[in-house]
């Protein structure tokens, strides 16, 4: 600790010379001179600002030496009094502030090199560095070379199901290719005028994130983005600076990466509103402190040494140069963990390729027209393979492999399903690739890798040491040179050397591998598999599971030469039902009933005291946020289960959680593939609730080119072909798996999310054969006309099995005859649940003579919460006396007298 106190006090006596100088020089000007100095200082800005004009124009020798000290720091105050000097004509006392700053402080000081000089030199400096990025197997490209744009879309605004009705949510944002000007719109104006200060781009591992953060920073450098606007912009790598063992500041970060020691650094961040920080996966970072007092301590000043954590910490929370300008890189699951940090943020999700950006990736890595061509058609036959081609690095694995396979005259040998198998693949093509007689010797290699992985990846290491690889007889190995890459990182004395695997996500793969590997060997996990699923590694998880399937484990026992113990499997799914148990709700109140107890617990509070409110509140902001926790956990189930691509094991797991409640999300089309997969699977008895979900925009299809679309206009064929045709709906591919004679899902709640038209039609296909669904809640999704019409046509349907229909939209009165037609010919509704609904007395009147039809077999009718004019409750309790059997529940029919027998109930 005592060099930094004895930098910041070298620092201070700098300044202080500095202040001395310039005040000495001031001091000697006549009046005449200290004018002309002022008029002079106001025209010539410095790094494109300058003293406003009233703080300067009566300002003595005292004041303009103040004035230059506050707003350009001491050293740099000397260089534009200097200049300013010069251009005032007053040349001998400039000449004498030169002669006398170069004996007081050094020819070497910083202070040389003003902002406005560095700029350049800085720029170019950060071109040179960048111009190249290393690919995981340690080749060199030139970033404009390799880097293939990628999709980004604006995140849409969170749902607030109470206050924001579905009429009323904004249509999401269409996804942008990655251009310049996508770029600049990431830190652009939003609606209200206000340009956001941190941008998150978040996105799962491999789809581009930290590529498209690189290309950002170079960018920048080449003079594209954010002119006029940032001066100097930085890429601080999260994961290897929390790795650093040695206390440092902002301010020691900056200056490694400049190209010299003489860097302005103190001037550079006094104008933090003109820096860029780029914090390359800050989902690394350790969780904020639950502790108020704990979390408040944040770093205010850039030359403070600290832990690493804090010092980004501090840059993440504002709390350290609140006005600069983050770009923040983060996986989906660590918003929720950085929200408590993060200050408005403006979220954006990487999306990857799209499928014309997957080919330019294939002959931009080929750089081979005859090879580019043929790896991309024969990817592109493959459905299931071109689809996982989005995902970035994982593109980069099948060209890999497909380069290696064609330059030895093969293919791929089957179709690849899950991101595992893609990893997989690749490391069994290393291992086929070489000799047979060096097969056994690789086996090992690769064995002890997975035992380096997983030992970093429980105990949150992705750097290692040389002396981890000679401990486990890596050093210098096959292994090491394909998925290991050597860095050379400061030290305290000399340069050390460390260790990391290619990408992070190799590492989480093979720590999961180990696993099965070494589950009963000598060298087997203590802690067994449950290590690794209590340790927070969600993507190691997914590979964990989708190595588990029947397919993965056959090939792993055939290219390892190992037998894979069953226990595995069973341990993990033990664990599944352990965690379903350990999330589940208990059993829920009908959805209705819910909204209706609410109106009434909302009433019943009113009377309540201030501090009961205070107390209910923070009880059920604690609620939501073990609801999000437990959607989290939900949906990445989900997708280890997808992985897994094991219908019977999906089933046998689902079946520790019957009821699947995801409430506020936000899906993606990748969301509702993996949802679709594991619901085509589901087990007899399942309950699907969406809640408060935002669907994403359907997906267009890619339009023909100009004059194919001439050509069939003038055929005809276009009016053919597509008249009759309704265009997909973004809930398509769950509806199809509704319809799968495996899918046992029986009841299905659609909450406040916003069912399109073209949705309702796709899941009034559903209906038509959906086997096991005989419940179908539909609440507050602002519904049309045409959508009611559809579903009704769904539920009709002779071979529709729903049961239960719950219905709320704020007036029936459009549908109503739909509705009517429900209740004479749908094969199997018996129950309508219409509570909280808004019900004219015309709708009533509609229902009443629906319900006395002979087709009718609706046994029960639920109107709790909804008001009602006497002449409905009437017509109501005489249709009560008509049907005996018929139950209609409100709370007023209980008490209403039964209609004189002249009445007539032929309604």
């Amino acid at each position: 600790m005592a060099q930094p106190e004895a930098s910041c006090s070298s620092e201070q006596a700098r300044a202080a010379a500095a202040r001395e100088l310039l005040l000495a020089a001031l001091e000697e000007l006549s009046q005449e001179q200290l004018k002309r100095f002022r008029h002079k200082l106001r025209g010539a800005p410095q790094d494109g600002r300058s003293i406003p004009w009233g703080r300067l124009e009566q300002a003595d020798a005292v004041d303009l030496a103040e004035q230059l000290t506050h707003f350009y720091g001491p050293e740099p105050a000397l260089e534009v009094a200097r200049k300013t000097l010069k251009r005032a004509d007053i040349r001998d006392v400039a000449a004498q502030l030169k002669e006398q700053r170069l004996q007081r402080l050094g020819p070497s000081s910083s202070a040389l090199l003003s902002v406005s000089e560095y700029k350049k030199t800085y720029r170019e400096h950060v071109l040179r560095q960048h111009a190249k990025v290393k690919e995981r197997n340690a080749r060199s490209v030139k970033i404009t070379k390799r880097f293939t744009k990628l999709l980004i879309a604006p995140e849409s605004a969170a749902l607030a199901p109470e206050a924001l009705g579905p009429a009323e949510a904004p249509e999401p944002e269409r996804a942008r290719r990655s251009d310049t000007h996508t770029f600049n719109r990431l830190f652009g104006h939003d609606e209200e005028g206000q340009r956001p200060l941190t941008v998150v781009l978040q996105g799962p591992a491999g789809i581009g994130k930290t590529m498209a953060a690189k290309k950002i920073l170079y960018d920048w450098a080449a003079g594209k983005l954010y002119h006029g606007q940032v001066d100097f912009a930085f890429f601080l790598p999260c994961a290897e600076l929390l790795e650093r063992p040695d206390a440092c500041s902002l301010a020691d970060l900056v200056l490694e990466q400049c190209p010299d020691r003489s860097a302005p650094v103190r001037q550079m961040l006094a104008s933090s509103e003109r820096l860029l920080f780029i914090l390359d996966g800050a989902d690394e970072l350790p969780a904020a402190a639950s502790d108020p007092a704990e979390a408040a301590a944040g770093i205010t000043d850039p030359f403070e040494a600290a832990g690493a954590a804090r010092v980004l910490g501090s840059l993440l929370s504002k709390a350290l140069l609140p006005q600069a300008r983050l770009l923040v890189t983060s996986r989906p699951a660590a918003p929720g963990r950085l929200q408590g940090r993060l200050r408005s943020p403006q979220c954006a999700e990487v999306r990857g390729f799209s499928d014309r950006d997957k080919k330019k990736y294939f002959y931009k890595f080929f750089q081979d027209e005859w090879r580019a061509e043929r790896a991309y058609r024969f990817v592109k036959e493959n459905e299931t393979l071109f689809e996982l081609c989005f995902v970035p690095f994982v593109c980069w694995i099948v060209c890999t492999v497909l380069r290696q396979q064609l330059e030895l005259g093969q293919d791929l040998a089957r179709a690849s399903k899950t991101t595992t198998s893609v990893y997989l693949l690749f490391v069994v093509s290393f291992l086929s690739s070489g000799p047979t007689a060096d097969r056994p010797q690789v086996q090992g290699e690769l064995r002890r890798l997975c035992r380096l992985a997983r030992e970093g990846a429980l105990g949150r290491r992705a750097q290692f040491a040389e002396r981890d690889l000679e401990r486990l007889q890596l050093s210098g190995s096959k292994v090491q040179t394909l998925f290991l890459v050597k860095k050379e990182l400061p030290g305290v004395l000399q340069t050390e050397v460390a260790y990391q695997f290619i990408d992070q996500s190799f590492q989480q793969f093979f720590a999961a591998l180990s696993y099965l590997l070494e589950e009963a060997g000598p060298a087997a996990p203590a802690g067994g598999v449950g290590e690794l699923l209590r340790g927070d590694l969600p993507l190691t998880t997914r590979f964990l599971f989708g190595l588990l399937s029947a397919e993965r484990v056959r090939d792993i026992q055939c290219h390892f030469g190992c037998v894979v113990s069953e226990r595995v499997k069973q341990d993990v799914l033990r664990w599944v039902q352990d965690q379903c148990q350990g999330q589940g709700r208990a059993p829920a109140a009908p959805p209705a009933a819910e909204e209706s107890q609410e109106l009434k617990d909302t009433e019943g509070s009113m009377e309540a005291e201030a501090e009961e409110e205070v107390k209910v509140e923070v009880e059920v902001e604690e609620e939501e946020e073990e609801e999000e926790e437990e959607a989290n956990f939900q949906l990445e189930l989900l997708y280890c289960l997808h992985e897994s691509q094991e219908a019977a094991f999906v089933r046998q797991a689902l079946r520790a959680l019957p009821e699947l409640v995801l409430e506020r999300w936000s899906f993606s089309h990748m969301d509702l593939a993996v949802l679709s997969y594991c619901m085509r699977c589901c087990p007899t008895g399942q309950t699907l609730r969406l809640v408060g979900c935002a669907l994403p925009a359907p997906l267009k299809k890619k339009k023909k080119s100009l004059i194919k679309r001439l050509q069939n206009s003038l055929s005809g064929t276009p009016s053919q072909a597509t008249a009759g045709k309704p265009q997909a709906s973004s809930l398509r591919p769950l509806c199809e798996a509704l319809t799968d004679q495996q899918c046992g899902l029986t009841s299905l709640t659609l909450s406040r999310c916003k069912l399109s038209d073209s949705a309702c039609r796709d899941l009034a296909q559903a209906l038509k054969a959906a086997p096991a669904l005989t419940e179908l809640c539909l609440l507050h999704n602002g519904l049309s006309q045409a959508g009611l019409r559809a579903l009704s046509e769904g539920l009709v349907w002779p071979g529709s099995r729903v049961q239960t229909l719950r219905l709320q939209q704020p007036c029936l009165q459009e549908g109503l005859q739909y509705l009517v037609g429900l209740l004479q010919h749908s094969p199997a509704l018996t129950t309508l649940d219409l509570s909280g609904c808004q019900l004219p007395a015309l709708v009533v009147t509609g229902l009443c003579a629906a319900l006395q039809q002979p087709g009718c077999r609706l046994q029960t009718l639920s109107l709790s919460s909804v008001e009602l004019s006497e002449q409905s409750l009437e017509e109501l309790q005489a249709v009560r006396t008509a049907r005996p059997g018929l139950v209609i529940t409100h709370s007023a029919l209980d008490s209403q007298p039964a209609p004189p027998k002249g009445l007539s109930t032929s309604l």
